[in-house]
């Protein structure tokens, strides 16, 4: 065990306050993950702040938990799989479609397949997507805009995926039954 503390509003410093309780808020609950990031209030409040425009984005709302769900399997975080399995669920994607974005296999609808298939493209080469990469996405009905935004929401879980890899934040309650254990493949 590393030791990281879970923070609530008790015993988080204070420049952490207002992003808990904002968390707090959008989520109805302070999840794990918030609490082990006020350690550090300058890691919350940047996560809050990318969190907040991804949510913003031109992306509907099951795109962007394609992407956040994508970016959390290949980077084999079982915290982020496990919450955004739920919130994909929640968005309306159905369970075949979470189930297929767990196993990193292809979805049935074709332009959530293209985001899925660039934001895998854009993790597992580390930003270097390639111009069949972008032009399959593109002609699956999406724009430029759409490959930023994606982005943005990799980057925005490569803060949390890596937070929890580094802290072993525990699942929360509330996506618990959502549970993932990542193929041995993925991790080191």
């Amino acid at each position: 065990m590393t030791g990281f503390p879970l923070h609530d509003e008790a015993t988080a410093p204070a420049e952490a306050l207002p992003h808990l309780a904002a968390a707090r808020e959008r989520m109805g609950f302070l999840t794990t993950l918030n609490a082990v990031m006020a350690e550090s209030p300058q890691l919350l409040a940047g996560y809050t702040a990318l969190a907040q425009q991804f949510a913003a984005s031109s992306l509907p709302k099951p795109a962007q938990q394609v992407v956040l769900l994508t970016a959390s399997v290949a980077n084999a975080c079982p915290h982020c799989v496990a919450a955004h399995s739920t919130l994909a669920l929640r968005a309306g994607l159905t369970p075949d479609d979470v189930n297929a974005l767990r196993d990193a296999t292809t979805l049935q609808d074709p332009s959530l397949e293209a985001v899925r298939r660039l934001t895998q493209a854009i993790v597992n080469k580390r930003g270097w997507a390639d111009e069949q990469d972008i032009a399959g996405f593109l002609a699956a009905g999406h724009t430029h805009r759409q490959i930023l935004d994606i982005v943005l929401g990799v980057g925005m879980k490569t803060l949390s995926n890596y937070t929890n890899h580094l802290t072993h934040t525990p699942v929360d309650p509330a996506w618990h039954d959502q549970q993932w254990t990542p193929p041995a493949t993925t991790t080191p």
